[in-house]
């Protein structure tokens, strides 16, 4: 959720540079990238490198607190794969393999820039190491009307976030 003139510029990477540290042993995973609002230049669309998903998977390291591609393995990648500013309307999505090398930018615009992602990962592909993301677990279906039942919309115990003096893929 970038706002207007906030947010922070998301570094170059891969999805799997984070899932691989967290324990995905395969790059068996894809990510759903879908538009709340106009994604623009202007407003920091997401940028990717066409076709850079063959390359397999890029070292990682720390970049600026984030994990990222280093600076001279990406200036080699942005020299070979073209750069497309992914620029959508609210309820386009991209489908994306965890090894496409992309980015989002700063929001310097007076409009805001609110996507969902969503993780899909394989079943047999459960992380080996416990981390911030869930391990696979099945799903049971509920009816429609435990969603307008729900009373409790405060409550946090029982929940997990990010914990960054312990997760692999972020510096606190």
């Amino acid at each position: 959720m970038k706002d207007a003139f906030t947010g922070g510029r998301h570094v170059w990477h891969q999805d799997y540079g984070y899932w691989y540290k967290n324990g995905c042993l395969t790059p068996d995973l894809m990510t759903v990238y879908m538009a709340l609002d106009p994604c623009t230049k202007e407003n920091g669309c997401l940028q990717v490198l066409r076709g850079s998903h063959k390359c397999g998977r890029v070292d990682h390291g720390f970049v600026a607190g984030q994990t990222g591609i280093d600076k001279e393995r990406l200036k080699h990648l942005m020299d070979r794969y073209e750069k497309i500013y992914v620029e959508m309307e609210p309820g386009d999505a991209l489908f994306f393999h965890c090894n496409l090398v992309h980015m989002a930018d700063h929001n310097r615009s007076p409009k805001r820039r609110w996507t969902l992602l969503y993780a899909y990962n394989l079943r047999e592909n459960n992380p080996v190491y416990k981390h911030h993301h869930p391990q696979y677990n099945y799903l049971q279906k509920i009816p429609d009307s435990e969603v307008k039942d729900c009373e409790n919309y405060s409550d946090m115990s029982g929940k997990e976030f990010i914990n960054g003096s312990q997760d692999k893929t972020v510096k606190s």
